[in-house]
C-alpha cells in the first residue's frame, strides 16, 4: 500500500511541476498587468481521504470542506494564494480488503485544518479588457504549494508539514466578481490525520515519505478582487 501512494505522489507532483513548465514555456508570453492586486474569498465543496484505512477510493467516505482564501496577482497568467482550509474526514477498514497484523478493523472520524501558500498559474490571460490583450473570462489553471496541517481526533491533535497540488477552473462573472471550481490533493508528511491509533498498523517506522496520509477536496469558491493598481504608473487600459 505505501509503495502505490509514494508512487502516487512522486507521479502526480511529477506531472503538475512538467505541465506547469511545459505550458508556461510554449504559450506566448503575453501576459499582462491586472486591473487589480488581490482578492479575497471563500470556498465549500467535499473532502476525500486516502490513508491506513483507504488505499485507493478517495470519496468512499465523503466529508465537508470550506475554505478562506487571500490572493496576490502577479498578472493575467500567475498568482500567489494564501488559503485556510477545515475538512472532515473518516474511514473504516472494514471497507475493504484490508488484512492489518492484529487481525483488527478499524474506523476514525477526524478534522483536519491546513494553512498554505500556492503559486498559480493560469493557462489563459485571465481577465477581461480590450480585445488586443487576448484576455479569458475564464481559464483552467494549475496550483502547488506548501503548507501544514493540524489534525484533530479521538482527543488528540497532531501537527505536519504538507504539499498541496490542485487543478481548477475560473470564471469572471463580472469585473471584480470570480468564480472557481477546483479538485486539491494534500499530502501530508505525517501519519496521524487519521487517528493516532492507525499510526504504525503494519509496524512500520513512519517517515516523511512512508505511513503517511493525503486528503482531497472539490470545493466551488467566490472570490472578489480589489486594490487596483495605479492606470498611469502601469498603463492599465
Amino acid at each position: 500500500m505505501y509503495h502505490s501512494k509514494n508512487g502516487f505522489m512522486r507521479k502526480t507532483l511529477i506531472a503538475i511541476i512538467m505541465t506547469i513548465s511545459l505550458v508556461s514555456s510554449v504559450m506566448p508570453a503575453n501576459a499582462q498587468e491586472a486591473k487589480y492586486k488581490f482578492d479575497i474569498g471563500a470556498g465549500v465543496g467535499m473532502s476525500g481521504y486516502l490513508g491506513d484505512v483507504n488505499e485507493s477510493n478517495l470519496f468512499k467516505h465523503p466529508g465537508v470542506a470550506a475554505g478562506l482564501s487571500f490572493r496576490y496577482i502577479i498578472d493575467t497568467r500567475w498568482a500567489v494564494r494564501a488559503l485556510l482550509n477545515a475538512v472532515s474526514l473518516s474511514g473504516n477498514s472494514a471497507d475493504y480488503d484490508i488484512v492489518f497484523p492484529t487481525g483488527e478493523s478499524y474506523e476514525f472520524k477526524s478534522w483536519a485544518y491546513d494553512l498554505g501558500v500556492r503559486g498559480e498559474f493560469n493557462f489563459f490571460g485571465y481577465g477581461v479588457g480590450e480585445t488586443y490583450k487576448k484576455l479569458r473570462r475564464w481559464s483552467p489553471y494549475l496550483a502547488l504549494g506548501i503548507g501544514a496541517t493540524m489534525a484533530s481526533s479521538d482527543g488528540s491533535t497532531a501537527f505536519a508539514m504538507n504539499i498541496p497540488m490542485a487543478f481548477g477552473v475560473k470564471y469572471k462573472l463580472r469585473e471584480r466578481l470570480n468564480l472557481g471550481l477546483e479538485f486539491s490533493m494534500t499530502k501530508v508528511f505525517g501519519d496521524q490525520v487519521d487517528s493516532k491509533h492507525l499510526q504504525d498498523m503494519y509496524q512500520i517506522k513512519s517517515s516523511m515519505l512512508k505511513n503517511t496520509d493525503w486528503y482531497s477536496a472539490v470545493m466551488f469558491s467566490v472570490t472578489y478582487e480589489f486594490g487596483e493598481r495605479c492606470e498611469t504608473c502601469h498603463y492599465v487600459d
